[in-house]
């Protein structure tokens, strides 16, 4: 990784790159709210390039890391960063929300940095829906209009087989359904292939 802290910047910089992948890629335009020690050392710990890194989908040990938020804005990505005050809408100190937006696509990530480097996501507002998963990650966010795939097997089925979860939430939004399953184990690469080639439009945190 790429210091000073775990928690303050490998943390951060995986709660970027879970902010990347719900949002589809870099967006354009972000707006960073800190929480508890975040707010408090945010620019001493890294936290903010740390974040910028992420969201470019950097890894943490990438040299471009303190540079990040430069290279951001050679990019066009516009990074603000709120210190708030109060308490974490999530209970953690180690708050950060990113308010993610590319013209008329919003998305917004609640997450919190536990310690040695992981995450937790604890709200995600997506296409104008609330999730809120249960725990640790991993999780799998299913986005599609019917819950069948394209062979008439139920998705819940297939999902089973690939990767077994301990629990599922449908949520109904405006044009889709979403369905969040909470993962029983860690996803390899090849378990995060296979999913994605059988059900193609889904995110995996």
């Amino acid at each position: 990784m790429i210091g000073p802290s775990s928690s303050h910047t490998a943390g951060p910089v995986a709660i970027g790159q879970a902010a990347n992948k719900l949002f589809g890629g870099v967006p354009k335009k972000v707006t960073v709210h800190y929480y508890g020690s975040f707010a408090q050392t945010h620019r001493g710990h890294g936290t903010d390039y740390a974040l910028a890194a992420g969201l470019q989908g950097f890894a943490a040990d990438d040299p471009r890391v303190p540079r990040a938020p430069m290279i951001a804005k050679d990019n066009g990505v516009d990074i603000r960063f709120v210190e708030e005050e109060g308490e974490s809408p999530i209970g953690h100190p180690n708050t950060a929300i990113l308010d993610m937006s590319n013209g008329d696509k919003k998305v917004q990530v609640s997450g919190c940095s536990i310690g040695g480097g992981a995450i937790e996501i604890r709200d995600i507002v997506l296409d104008g829906s609330e999730i809120k998963p249960s725990g640790p990650l991993p999780i799998v966010i299913y986005l599609y209009k019917e819950e069948k795939h394209e062979n008439g097997i139920p998705v819940t089925t297939e999902m089973e087989k690939v990767a077994p979860f301990s629990r599922k939430q449908v949520i109904r939004a405006k044009d889709e359904d979403i369905y969040v399953y909470d993962v029983k184990n860690y996803m390899r690469d090849e378990t995060v292939k296979a999913l994605k080639d059988k059900f193609g439009s889904i995110i995996c945190l």
